[in-house]
């Protein structure tokens, strides 16, 4: 299939839809709209008669038509808490609060006091062709920064370093995998986790009986009720389903990181100058510590909409890799 460009925001740009002969429709991707802090609500939504000149505009024009939309438009995930979800109708999260940030640096890039912003949701299955198409200049949820994605889409600098860990029952003596010898160990099926945790388990000479679940809700529950001893899954998950349960205290997350994934923003891969802009106000954001202002914010404080604290500090991986700045990924 190919992309359907929107008029109202792209006017008769239609070198969009040739350079995105695999993307899905835009019908796909439901849209809200919002506005950033600091960033005006007065933007006209016609686009400049300049633009709808371009009748052959390249890849890579991103700042271009949010210049002459006078718009960013924000991917957000619907329900990936605490990074991007939607809370009363609102996106919210800390990917969403960061993209917001980055924002504003492009209304000041473009000396723009009038950009909005609007929002679009978009899932795990069609938001790098959301970025490819151009119906999102920003994705703004839980997404990994990989080797194969950047054949696609650019990313910044990560803003979240995720880890494949395990929860158990407080009361139990368990601490790392190594006290799980013996043990059944759930991990929902399809994902990444159930293999990483039985390479771990091969690795260290674990003897563990892996129990597929349908979802991570089957497969929490499981620990909950006492019929698997853990549940392995990525670490912001277990603090989010822990935080959730009627009594967080009766379960803990324990292990060193099986896997390492960092989360970082996408966005057009062949836009340099987009990209400077993003990865100027990332390392802004981490030497002012703003962005740990906002980790604290949706990690170690209630939040919307039920005022859920996940009591999740910074792990040493991130706080390591905010020292040294940088969007290399070796993977």
């Amino acid at each position: 299939m190919t992309c359907e460009a929107n008029p109202a925001r792209f006017g008769m740009v239609r070198a969009l839809a040739a350079a995105c002969a695999a993307c899905a429709t835009a019908g796909v991707i439901a849209q809200n709209t919002g506005t950033a802090a600091g960033l005006s609500t007065s933007a006209k939504t016609e686009v400049p008669s300049t633009a709808l000149a371009r009748t052959a505009e390249p890849p890579g024009q991103t700042l271009q038509r949010i210049q002459a939309t006078g718009r960013v438009v924000i991917g957000h995930r619907e329900s990936s808490l605490p990074m991007s979800y939607v809370a009363n109708g609102v996106p919210v999260g800390y990917s969403v609060d960061v993209c917001l940030q980055i924002a504003q640096a492009i209304g000041r890039h473009l000396q723009r006091r009038d950009l909005r912003v609007d929002y679009r949701q978009v899932t795990s299955g069609n938001r790098f062709e959301a970025i490819e198409c151009g119906d999102v200049d920003l994705e703004c949820g839980s997404t990994t920064n990989t080797a194969a994605r950047r054949q696609r889409v650019a990313f910044t600098i990560a803003h979240f370093i995720a880890s494949s860990r395990i929860v158990v029952q407080s009361q139990r003596p368990f601490e790392r995998i190594e006290d799980l010898d013996g043990k059944t160990v759930a991990s929902t099926v399809g994902t990444t986790n159930i293999d990483s945790l039985a390479r771990e388990a091969a690795n260290k000479s674990v003897r563990l009986r892996i129990e597929p679940a349908r979802d991570h809700a089957e497969g929490f529950g499981w620990v909950v009720d006492g019929r698997v001893d853990g549940f392995a899954m990525d670490d912001v998950l277990l603090y989010g389903l822990r935080a959730s349960h009627a009594r967080p205290q009766d379960l803990k997350v324990i292990g060193k990181p099986m896997t390492i994934e960092p989360y970082a923003v996408a966005f057009e891969r062949n836009d340099p100058a987009l990209k400077a802009v993003v990865d100027a106000e990332l390392r802004r954001l981490i030497q002012t510590r703003e962005l740990h202002r906002l980790y604290d914010k949706w990690f170690t404080q209630p939040i919307p909409p039920n005022g859920i604290n996940l009591g999740m500090r910074m792990s040493h991986l991130l706080v390591d890799s905010l020292r040294y700045p940088s969007d290399f990924v070796p993977q």
